[in-house]
């Protein structure tokens, strides 16, 4: 950056009027002017300090200390043919000497003081000054709105919005959030459905913008997009079905508590910033960038207020089980986000089994209603066990795998069972099954998750989408990257 500064050979000095270290250090800078030394002040927010014959140069824009990369208050540069070859930050009498070539210079000053920081790194300064002075490297297009236009109002006309109102999208804002990742703005991660439109990281940064994201949320909200666009979960089909559909993301590894996420009390619900805003960041780039909006491509008969947000992560650190992702192939202590196409959330009460077997058969039944009781070998579900009721199962030593067995065992579905009519015919299944036993769930349909608050003896059943397996949408799991 400093090659876009015009800078003058000999010493530059950089400070502050607000730093007390270049308060006192105003007297060496009359020394050096006396001593008839090349040099010249930089003055970041008082142009008449200090007090030289020769004045000082305004730098209260801060182009010149964000350009030479200053990041502390004074610091001393000597610049030859235009470019800097060394610098010193703060005061050190010895090293001042040394590199002024004055041995007498602030002899009446204490040996060193530590300086202040830059103006021009203060929080939010470095997008602010790369928008300003044009180093931004944006690539979206950028919309103008005028002043006397309300941002929030403008997002609304624009057909941006989910309903609810969207953080404006500006170059600062933006650049702010791509701080979150060391992937390059630039990076095309695939074509988002319906549209099949390219997507950059940076367009991922911009919908995170309105979603509300902080910027360590950003490699959340990449892996999750990313995660959708794997052929087998089928984002295209869980956006045009007429069912309740839509993506839910859990989280699973250390970035879950490293940016806060809620796997405890409420873990379904409202109240966390990032389990709400990565979920709805993701549902904003397939509206944006994909085109898929209500009664357009989103052909949902009904919906669900999950597809605002539905994004939790799991209670891994007292479970019984191995974590999700680690069931499905993933190291332990690896971060992912795995994407599984839900509906709503249907309560599991079961205050009376006290052994493992008991709560099975509970569960059992109930999600023996998933997409209604006579859907068979169609449906997925997501089973997110609360503490209370894993506690049941850690007590009998049950492991995942055998609870899953004991559901399957408990959902073997007579096929006589689904006949509807007069005529003998079952629910949208041939006849020949009427005498078979069929399974609710094909294999590898359901999961189960840990997760919920300490209190209560209740679990949640999400039901997937109708059409899962091989002819409709399958769990995915991504790794997240940085």
């Amino acid at each position: 950056m400093g090659s876009q500064l015009d800078l003058p050979d000999g010493l530059v000095v950089v400070s502050k009027r607000s730093c007390p270290t270049c308060v006192l250090i105003e007297p060496v800078m009359g020394e050096l002017a006396e001593a008839g030394t090349a040099f010249t002040v930089f003055s970041q927010d008082d142009p008449t300090f200090p007090a030289l014959p020769e004045g000082v140069v305004d730098d209260t824009s801060l182009e010149r200390s964000y350009r030479l990369e200053i990041e502390a208050v004074p610091t001393l540069l000597r610049i030859e043919n235009g470019a800097e070859v060394a610098r010193l930050l703060g005061w050190n009498k010895a090293e001042w000497r040394s590199f002024t070539g004055i041995d007498t210079l602030g002899e009446a000053l204490p040996e060193r003081q530590p300086g202040c920081g830059s103006l021009s790194v203060e929080p939010g300064m470095a997008e602010e000054l790369a928008v300003r002075f044009g180093d931004a490297n944006l690539s979206a297009r950028q919309i103008e709105v005028s002043p006397l236009e309300d941002e929030m109002e403008a997002c609304f006309d624009r057909g941006w919005s989910d309903g609810l109102p969207v953080v404006p999208p500006t170059p600062v804002r933006v650049l702010k959030m791509l701080s979150g990742t060391t992937r390059s703005p630039d990076e095309i991660i695939g074509n988002i459905p319906p549209d099949l439109a390219e997507c950059t990281v940076e367009k991922v940064a911009i919908n995170a913008v309105m979603a509300g994201c902080k910027p360590e949320y950003l490699p959340v909200v990449l892996a999750a997009v990313e995660a959708a666009l794997i052929d087998q979960f089928c984002m295209h089909g869980l956006l045009a079905t007429t069912w309740f559909s839509g993506p839910i993301v859990i989280v699973n590894g250390p970035i879950a508590k490293r940016i806060g996420m809620n796997s405890r009390g409420n873990v379904l619900g409202q109240g966390n910033r990032a389990n709400a805003t990565i979920g709805r960041a993701l549902q904003l780039v397939i509206r944006n960038v994909g085109g898929g909006k209500p009664q357009g491509v989103d052909r949902a008969t009904m919906g669900t207020p999950g597809k605002y947000t539905f994004c939790f992560a799991e209670r891994e650190e007292d479970s019984p089980w191995e974590p999700l992702s680690v069931e499905r192939g993933f190291e332990t202590g690896k971060s992912t986000v795995t994407l599984f196409g839900g509906d709503g959330v249907q309560g599991v009460v079961d205050q009376k089994s006290r052994n493992a077997a008991s709560l099975a058969r509970t569960m059992a039944g109930s999600l023996r209603t998933v997409a209604g009781p006579k859907v068979v070998m169609g449906p997925a579900a997501l089973l997110v066990v609360s503490p209370e009721h894993a506690r049941i199962f850690r007590e009998a030593g049950w492991s995942k795998a055998q609870l899953k067995e004991a559901i399957d065992a408990a959902l073997q579905i007579p096929g006589k069972e689904l006949i509807t009519g007069a005529n003998g015919i079952i629910d949208g299944l041939p006849e020949k099954f009427k005498d078979k036993t069929l399974p609710k769930f094909k294999p590898g349909e359901l999961h189960i998750v840990h997760a919920g608050g300490n209190a209560g003896l209740f679990s949640a059943i999400i039901g997937g989408w109708v059409a899962s397996g091989s002819k409709g949408s399958q769990a995915v799991t991504k790794e997240i990257g940085t």
